[in-house]
C-alpha cells in the first residue's frame, strides 16, 4: 500500500491555498493569516512547486483557481475545516469558563445573515458565549457538538424537527451608482459585469438561468466575473464591481440601507429551496436563547411562518 501521508503537501501550504480560495484575494487572505502579501504568494508558489502543477492564474489585479487548483481547494477547504473543529472540541476547557453556544451555517449565510446581526443579540445577552462555525458541509451536531445550524435545503432534505426559517427568492442587485434599472434589457446588459456565484451545482443561482426566466433575449454582457463563494459575489457588488443576483433574504438589509439597489423591476424569483434551522436533540438553556433569536430574527424577516409562530408562544408564555 503507498503512504499517501509521504504525497502530501505540507499542511501550512494548504492552509495557504484555502486561504486565498475562501477570499478569492492574496490581499485578503494575507490579513486573515496575519502575514505579508508577499509570503502568502510565496506559500501558493511553493504548494504549487510541491505538487508539480499551478494551482492559480494570476491576473491583473485578480486571480482565478485552475481546473486542478479548484477541485484540490473545495477537498482541502472542506477537510481542514472539519479538522479544525475536532481540534477545537478536544481542547480542554480553561477554569470554570462559560460553555459557548455554536451555530454552524455556510460562509455565505454566516457572512450576511447571521454576523450583521450578532452585535444586537451579543449587546442584549452578554452573558451568552457564540462560537460561529462557517462551513458549506452539512456536519453532524451530535458527533461535532454543535448546537444549531442554519442550511439551506429543499423541504424533502430537511431532517425532521428541522425549522423553517425563510424561503429563497432572487433579484438583481447593483451599487446605486451603477444606475441599473432593468438588467434583462440587452442595452443595459452590454454595458454590465456580471457576477456570478461559481457553483454548477445550484444552476438556478446563476445568471443563465434568470435570463432565461426573464426573456431576456441573448445579448452579451460586457463580462462575467465569478466567485467560488456567494457573500463574494456581494462583496463584489458593494464595491460597484457589477450586477448580481441576490438571495432577498440575506441582502434585503443591504437593499433597505442603500447599499444596493435594485436592478430589475421583475417581480423577484422564487425557488423551492428554503434555509432552515436544525438544533441538537438537547439544547442547554443558553443555546434555547440563541434558537429563540434566531427565529426572531427570521420571523422579523418577513419570510418565517413557522418561525413567527415559535416567537409568539416564547412571548406569550412570557407573559404568562
Amino acid at each position: 500500500m503507498a503512504n499517501r501521508l509521504l504525497d502530501l503537501p505540507p499542511l501550512d501550504l494548504l492552509r495557504s491555498l484555502v486561504a486565498v480560495g475562501r477570499r478569492m484575494s492574496i490581499t485578503l487572505a494575507a490579513q486573515d493569516m496575519c502575514v505579508t502579501q508577499s509570503a502568502l504568494s510565496r506559500q501558493v508558489q511553493a504548494l504549487e512547486a510541491t505538487l508539480g502543477y499551478r494551482v492559480l492564474v494570476r491576473g491583473y489585479r485578480s486571480i482565478e483557481f485552475t481546473p486542478e487548483g479548484r477541485r484540490l481547494f473545495r477537498h482541502a477547504d472542506a477537510m481542514l475545516e472539519q479538522l479544525g473543529e475536532v481540534v477545537a472540541s478536544l481542547r480542554p476547557e480553561r477554569g470554570h469558563a462559560r460553555q459557548a453556544v455554536t451555530i454552524s451555517a455556510s460562509i455565505g449565510v454566516t457572512a450576511l445573515w447571521i454576523l450583521p446581526r450578532l452585535n444586537a443579540f451579543q449587546q442584549a445577552a452578554p452573558k451568552i458565549d457564540v462560537r460561529v462555525a462557517a462551513s458549506n458541509r452539512f456536519v453532524d451536531l451530535e458527533r461535532e457538538q454543535v448546537d444549531l445550524s442554519l442550511r439551506y435545503c429543499r423541504p424533502q432534505d430537511a431532517p425532521e424537527g428541522a425549522l423553517r426559517l425563510f424561503g429563497e427568492a432572487l433579484v438583481p442587485v447593483a451599487h446605486p451608482s451603477l444606475a441599473v434599472d432593468a438588467i434583462e434589457d440587452p442595452a443595459q446588459r452590454k454595458r454590465q459585469v456580471l457576477l456570478e456565484f461559481d457553483d454548477v451545482s445550484r444552476p438556478w443561482l446563476q445568471w443563465p438561468a434568470w435570463l432565461r426566466g426573464a426573456g431576456a433575449g441573448r445579448a452579451k454582457p460586457k463580462g462575467v466575473l465569478s466567485f467560488n463563494q456567494y457573500d463574494q459575489v456581494v462583496q463584489a457588488a458593494l464595491a460597484g464591481q457589477g450586477v448580481a443576483l441576490g438571495r432577498l433574504e440575506l441582502v434585503r438589509p443591504l437593499l433597505e440601507q442603500g447599499r444596493l439597489a435594485l436592478a430589475s423591476a421583475l417581480p423577484a424569483t422564487a425557488s423551492d429551496y428554503a434555509y432552515w434551522l436544525i438544533a441538537r436533540s438537547a439544547l442547554s438553556a443558553d443555546a434555547a436563547v440563541v434558537r429563540d433569536w434566531i427565529c426572531e430574527e427570521a420571523a422579523h424577516s418577513g419570510g418565517a411562518p413557522n418561525a413567527r409562530r415559535a416567537a409568539r408562544r416564547k412571548a406569550r408564555t412570557a407573559a404568562g
